[in-house]
Order: structure tokens, then sequence, then C-alpha cells
């Protein structure tokens, strides 16, 4: 059925009519049939032409805006997102002194595990004490048999069309960034600022130089002259949040084919949205010029350190080599607890179940702080924009409370920005309800 946009929906499709329209929708964005600044019909018009419920052309233009490929103008309409301008910097930023007891930390990483699914964890550890345990080094790529499941997941959860053989398991997602470090050209590697800390380690620990970009300013060309990679968090930037927009992302892309350079795409915690469905992975629009890193820390447990690595084609055979030369495989016995929980359905159920937390605690953070917020929550973690006293002035009063609330100065590097990084998955709704009484505290100065 055509309409007002060239597309046509599959009735006889499993796939939910929603899906199919948003997937049209993107299409049409990134192969430049629609431009930056076009209107799209309304979404009753668009529902009308269509003949479908208004309610699935709204969730189409919902998960299309989350996605940064289109954005709602108030009274206009929407529009094919036009980019984003860089956010104004804060004052400059005091560091406070050290902790001098033991505080429950509320950071970006911690995620919440459901307890009433532990069985199905000793379960899978079970299976790995009766299983039989190779004799040798095993295929420094991984166990073929998680590739596979890894490979199924991706497929399904990330839009990411890959084949096990693509895959690589690593002990988590530096783990595989330091792998693929070791097969880049020569040159520094752009990361993002603000930005993870551990990506800016590991890229120095290899000799490489760090070259620091603004967080929120798009990726050019001559961003990437002399770069040999990108490492970026297009699903939902860490730690200031917003997701990548649509244009951005193919401009990067662009860039990349144009210069040589490899983005490095850290897929951290994109499982986690609960407004819309997830972002789908940017490697997903190019494989040949995108490297993929994905972890199970965020939705089973960070002292699993297990994660992914799908190199771009032209470097997989370069990082297979090293790692067989050093042995620098993930543990077998995690390799095949998590072929397990996967197997079982675990891993599902706790992100699942973790989504349902992390959206009833993101309404509560939302409630208490939403005035300083930079924008929607998403994840297990939101970041709030103050000037430097009050951010410091705020930690102190929840560090009095129990907590060690990070400040947003610690994830940056040249870039002024201050805040706080409040974290809610490892910690309970009542220290939650807790930690966050004792900021407003902190910010009205009492």
């Amino acid at each position: 059925m055509t309409s007002t946009l060239p597309l046509r929906l599959d009735r006889a499709s499993r796939v939910p009519l929603g899906v199919q329209l948003s997937v049209a929708v993107r299409g049409m964005v990134t192969e430049g049939r629609l431009a930056p600044g076009d209107r799209l019909p309304s979404s009753r018009a668009l529902a009308a032409d269509l003949g479908v419920a208004r309610s699935v052309a709204e969730q189409a233009y919902a998960q299309l805006v989350a996605e940064g490929w289109l954005e709602g103008r108030h009274g206009s309409g929407t529009y094919v997102a036009a980019g984003r301008a860089p956010r104004a910097s804060p004052p400059p930023r005091p560091r406070p002194g050290p902790e001098g007891r033991r505080l429950v930390r509320l950071d970006a990483g911690t995620p919440w595990i459901d307890p009433r699914h532990a069985a199905a964890w000793r379960r899978a550890w079970r299976e790995v004490g009766q299983a039989t345990a190779p004799r040798g080094y095993d295929d420094p790529r991984g166990l073929p048999a998680l590739r596979e499941a890894l490979a199924e997941r991706l497929n399904r959860t990330r839009g990411l069309q890959v084949e096990p053989a693509d895959l690589r398991v690593t002990a988590g997602t530096t783990d595989g960034l330091r792998h693929l470090l070791t097969a880049l050209r020569p040159g520094p590697v752009l990361v993002e600022d603000p930005g993870y800390r551990a990506a800016v380690e590991t890229v120095r620990a290899t000799g490489r130089a760090v070259l620091d970009h603004p967080a929120t300013a798009p990726v050019g060309r001559h961003d990437l002259d002399g770069v040999a990679a990108a490492y970026v968090t297009p699903a939902h930037q860490h730690p200031l949040g917003p997701p990548m927009p649509g244009g951005e992302r193919i401009a990067l892309l662009a860039a990349a084919r144009e210069t040589g350079a490899v983005v490095v795409e850290d897929d951290y915690d994109s499982e986690f949205r609960y407004d819309v469905a997830p972002i789908p992975a940017l490697a997903s629009l190019d494989r040949e010029h995108t490297a993929y890193l994905g972890t199970a820390s965020k939705s089973v447990a960070p002292s699993l350190r297990l994660g992914w690595l799908v190199p771009p084609p032209a470097l997989a055979d370069e990082v297979d080599r090293h790692r067989a030369i050093t042995h620098d495989a993930a543990a077998w016995p995690v390799q095949r607890a998590f072929l397990a929980m996967l197997r079982d359905g675990y891993v599902d159920r706790v992100v699942r179940s973790a989504r349902k937390v992390y959206a009833e605690r993101s309404a509560r953070v939302t409630e208490a702080l939403g005035p300083h917020l930079g924008g929607p929550v998403a994840g297990m973690y939101a970041t709030v924009l103050l000037p430097g006293d009050r951010a410091v002035a705020a930690r102190r009063a929840a560090a009095a409370a129990g907590f060690d609330v990070p400040l947003l100065s610690d994830y940056c590097r040249t870039s002024p920005l201050t805040g706080l990084v409040v974290g809610f998955g490892g910690c309970s709704d009542a220290e939650l309800d807790t930690a966050l009484a004792a900021l407003q505290r902190g910010l009205r100065g009492d």
C-alpha cells in the first residue's frame, strides 16, 4: 500500500507494522531519498494513507526520533534531523577530596540483576563443572557454539547481520579494543570527551596518542585525517547520554571511508532503552569500516569479564594472528557458562527484568533531578549538568548520606563540562530514594 511516502507494509509478515515502518523510513534517510530538514507527513496523515492505526505511525516516529534520524518541532511537525549543535560549556570545575569511608557507589556501570533468576545462574555454572574442558589452548576466536549463539543474538537484538565466523569472544570491552588496536594502522585514536575512561587508558597503554573530540560534536573528515580510529558510543553517549543523530552517523561513516580510519563502536548498554525499542547498531550501516564491541558486563555482571568483538573483515586475520601467538583468549569456563545462560534464556530474562526496573527508577530520578537533566534518561544512569561548585556540594551531601556519586569532570580530559553522573543500577530502590533526597538537599544548599 503506497502513501505520501513511497513505502509499502507487508501485513502477512511477522514483523510488527510499526517496526516495518520505522525500518522503511530509516532506509529512506540513509539512502538519501529523504534529506535533512525534509518535513514528514503527520502521524495521522501517514496512518490514514497506510490504512493502519495512528499508534503504528506514532510508534515508528518515536523510535526514529529516539535514534536521532528524525526530530519533532513543537507546533510544526516531524522532520529529518538536520544535526545537533554542541552544548555550551558550564564553568570550570573544582575536584573534591577523597572520601574517608566506604560508600555505596552509584556509578554508570554497575547493573541491577534480578535475584529471582539466581537459580539459572547457578545451573549454568553446574553445567560448566560437568562439561569436558579442552586439553590444550582453545580456539582464540572463542568457543564456536558461543559465537553461534552471540551471532543469533546480535542479529535479533541489534540488527547486526553477522555470522559466527565474524565474531571474536573477548575478556570484556577493553580487551576487545586492545586486540583491535594491534591490527590498526599506525596513528592516534580519536576518543569522545567526556568519554569512557577505560578506553582512553587502553589506547594509551598501546603507545598510541589520544585525540580528544567534543562528545556532542559531529565527527567530520578533517577530524579523521591521519587518525587510525575513532572510538564512539553512538547508541547512548557515555556519559552525557544522547544517541548520535542519524545524519551524524552517516557523516562519520563517510569520513571513515574517505580517510581509511576505523570507527570503533562501543555498544555498552544499548539493550536498556525503555521508552522505545533499542537503537540499531551503527555497524549495521557499514561493516567494512566499523568495529563493533559488545559486553556482558551490563546485562549479566561486570565480574564475568566477557565481551565480543566484530572487527572489520579486512582486520580479522591480523586480530586472530595476534591472539593465537599470545594465547590471549577469554577463559573457557566463563565462555561455557555464558553459552549456557544464552541457551537457557537467562540473559534475555535478566535484561527484561532490568529494563523494567531501570524504567521505574529513571522516573524517580527524573522527578527528583528533572530541572538539571540534560535530556531523557536511558540505560542505568543519568547525567546532571551543574556548575562545578553545585556539583561538588551535591556530591558531598550524597557522601554524608553514604553514597559515592561520580563527578562528570572525572570523565573529562580537556572538556570543561561539570555536573554529576548518577547511576541507579547498583543499589536498591530504598537506597536510590535516600541518595536522591541527599542530592536534592545538596542542590538546595541545606
